[in-house]
């Protein structure tokens, strides 16, 4: 059973706790009649409109409608849980935080935080008596004040040196919690062993400063991955967690944006430059929890990659990722590093004025957006104009609906083409892109894709296809295995989705395939007949169109069969219009 915080200890609690003595020591407040007056901290404002009243234990602000009481207060201002702020408190007042029996599932996870605690204690004692680990940080431009701060330690390269110590003394530590916490493992032959052997060691630390995961810089030639991390364990989830947080926020208590970079190392020199606003992920691109996080404390992020097509790939990752997080103010841009350099080598190579220099010019977002989208694109041609439209438009209906940005998204768009992109439907998926942008030439059309979703959710659609369909549909796909599943449905009528999905489990492309079965619908089994029946319809008449255009091209290139050639031109053209003659012009 978890242990609740009684409801009469929170009352007591708050009656105890003096709220302009907590808002004050973290807000600068002066008098104004009965209540105290200051700058919000919430938000950007140079007249003051954030009030605490001591007689009602509140505060508020009048400019952008924050309050509440003093546990509201530090949750969103230190990020804090509602237990981590209640706790905080408590102990500030000297009150003991009592635990009632509670229905639902927890435990007590304590032990694992002071395990983690006595390991940063011992690899910061090795790293003073390891000269080679020293050397190293003093190679890489690092002074002991910085090493100190962010606790630096180092593992020696002993199979159990961390577990012997930790578990020999007055209060030894049991190999079960060394193993939960992710310190040591144990092999097939049920040998323990200490999991950061020969490595500097970075602690990563939660929003109150605990230490709840390691990671590990492989020194000298020794064995293993360049760098290593404390694996996933009940305080640690590196999809959520961001390295020198802690270290960012308590630099500064009104942090305007936070700079991502991708290592370590990456924070530390720059903290050490005097750029104190900077994070790192923890082997991870930059998600959607990453980015849940990071716009609780700033209202902007900037993400540094490297210049070349890899850096380009994982911005376009962490721009899909952050689509819905933007508008209401929160921004992000993007920096891009020239060629050779990561952040470390570039601020201690040209300044830190330097670099501050290129975060300014960083690109937004948004303008990168557009401007990989229309690479490749003539967009003073009618079919280039309506393919960025279709390219844009699930973007665009990934900002929160109805925002400014979004609305700024769909004028731009209209400039672009024509369209606003106010149709896309909001379970459009984002198209899949294996760099930020299919270049010319490459396979553009959408529709193969959406017919194949389609033909998931209903693989007796594939009964309809006739053998010229079955080619057509298959050689529209943008994967070799989407036209096998396209064949094998024509073939296999009495096929489920089950079947469909399970036959190609495990095969590259499948997450794919999983993800267009289970794109949302509104529509019945009639519905997604008649879809599929007009989708098929388009498909036929835009393949007839470039047929119709290619044999033209071919006629002004050949004119000796002109008479053959148009013969054939207007065979096709009067089976364009048979068909229905909206696939006849041109």
């Amino acid at each position: 059973m978890a242990l609740a915080i009684p409801k009469t200890f929170i009352n007591e609690l708050q009656d105890r706790v003096d709220i302009a003595a907590v808002v004050g020591s973290r807000v600068a407040l002066k008098k104004g009649g009965k209540d105290l007056q200051g700058l919000c901290p919430f938000h950007d404002e140079k007249t003051p409109s954030f009030t605490v009243s001591p007689s009602k234990n509140m505060y508020y602000c009048f400019g952008c409608g924050a309050g509440g009481d003093a546990i509201k207060f530090l949750e969103e201002f230190e990020g804090l849980s509602f237990t981590e702020a209640v706790e905080s408190l408590a102990a500030s007042v000297g009150m003991e935080v009592p635990r009632a029996q509670s229905k639902s599932p927890g435990r007590d996870l304590t032990p694992l935080f002071e395990a983690m605690q006595s390991a940063e204690g011992y690899y910061k004692a090795q790293l003073k008596g390891s000269p080679q680990a020293i050397d190293y940080l003093k190679g890489r431009g690092l002074t002991g004040e910085i090493a100190a701060e962010f606790k630096i330690g180092f593992a020696p390269d002993a199979w159990s040196g961390l577990h012997e110590a930790l578990g020999g003394g007055a209060r030894p530590v049991p190999s079960k919690v060394l193993l939960e916490a992710g310190l040591i493992g144990r092999n097939e032959g049920g040998r323990e062993y200490d999991r950061f052997r020969g490595r500097i060691m970075f602690p990563v630390r939660d929003g109150r400063g605990r230490i709840i995961a390691f990671g590990g810089r492989l020194l000298g030639d020794g064995q293993g991955p360049k760098y290593l991390n404390s694996p996933e364990t009940p305080i640690f989830h590196k999809s959520q967690e961001l390295y020198g947080l802690f270290e960012a926020r308590k630099s500064s208590r009104r942090l305007e944006s936070l700079i991502v970079v991708e290592g370590y190392l990456d924070v530390i020199a720059l903290a050490q430059a005097g750029i104190r606003n900077t994070v790192a992920t923890l082997g991870t691109a930059t998600g959607e929890e990453h980015y849940r996080k990071l716009y609780r404390y700033v209202d902007e992020v900037i993400c540094c990659f490297d210049g070349d097509a890899a850096g380009r790939r994982a911005a376009w990752k962490a721009l899909e990722s952050a689509l819905g997080h933007l508008g209401g103010g929160r921004r992000l841009r993007f920096m891009f590093l020239p060629d050779g350099e990561d952040p470390d080598s570039l601020v201690r190579g040209q300044g830190a004025d330097d670099f501050r220099r290129r975060i300014g010019t960083a690109t937004p977002a948004i303008e990168y957006l557009f401007a990989e989208l229309t690479q490749g694109l003539d967009l003073t041609a009618l079919d280039d104009r309506a393919r960025l439209a279709d390219l844009a438009a699930p973007y665009v209906q990934r900002v929160p609906s109805g925002s400014p940005l979004q609305q700024m998204m769909r004028g731009r768009l209209q400039e672009l083409t024509g369209v606003g992109g106010a149709d896309a439907r909001p379970d459009q998926v984002l198209p899949r892109r294996s760099a930020p942008q299919r270049r010319r030439g490459q396979r553009r059309d959408g529709l193969p894709q959406q017919l194949l979703s389609l033909l998931l959710k209903s693989p007796g659609l594939a009964s309809e296809l006739d053998p010229a369909d079955i080619d057509l549909l298959a050689d529209g796909q943008v994967s070799p295995l989407f036209a096998e599943v396209i064949r094998y449905a024509a073939a296999h009528a009495d096929a489920d989705a089950g079947q469909l999905l399970g036959r190609w489990s495990g095969q590259e492309g499948h997450g794919e395939l999983l993800r267009l079965h289970q794109r949302p619908s509104m529509l019945d089994a009639d519905g997604l007949a008649i879809e599929f029946r007009e989708g098929l319809e388009r498909l036929r008449e835009l393949a007839g169109r470039r047929q119709r255009s290619e044999l033209l091209e071919r006629m002004r290139g050949d004119p000796v069969d002109e008479k053959e050639r148009l013969a054939e031109y207007m065979a096709l053209r009067q089976g364009a219009e048979a068909r229905g003659g909206a696939g006849a012009q041109g």
